[in-house]
């Protein structure tokens, strides 16, 4: 299991994803009746966007768990991947809330940013070990 590149890769995307329930994504200045307020934005800020966060970062580590199957593994993968692109665009979406000037994103913003990288590589490992049993299958 840990032997695998992928099993790493998906291990990443789940810590990474946990991490961004507490490292902010961006920040700046939101208007609160009627005054300005700077306020740090995280995943935990938006119910949804929290729930979607920590299903990005569950079911990532119950596909790691999945080594036998390669074929669920890499469904689970492609599905957790594309919540991750859902993510990031309700991340993204999230900005319209602040002053269009008065926000920036932070350096912490690259945990979200490397999830879906990490998850395409393990898609890639996953896919190239079931290409690798099937080449060998054929030699039997």
């Amino acid at each position: 299991m840990i032997q695998r590149l992928q099993t790493l890769w998906l291990l990443m995307a789940s810590m990474l994803a946990f991490a961004s329930l507490k490292v902010p994504f961006f920040s700046g200045n939101i208007m609160i009746e009627n005054l300005k307020q700077f306020q740090r934005f995280t995943a935990m800020g938006n119910i949804f966007l929290m729930i979607l966060t920590v299903a990005v970062a569950i079911a990532s580590l119950i596909a790691v768990f999945l080594y036998k199957d390669r074929q669920l593994q890499l469904k689970i993968s492609m599905a957790v991947f594309v919540l991750s692109l859902i993510n990031l665009v309700l991340f993204y979406l999230e900005t319209k809330k602040f002053i269009p000037t008065d926000w920036s994103f932070n350096l912490t913003a690259i945990t979200a940013f490397t999830i879906p990288v990490f998850l395409l590589m393990a898609i890639r490992g996953i896919y190239r070990d079931e290409k690798l049993i099937k080449s060998v299958d054929r030699l039997r």
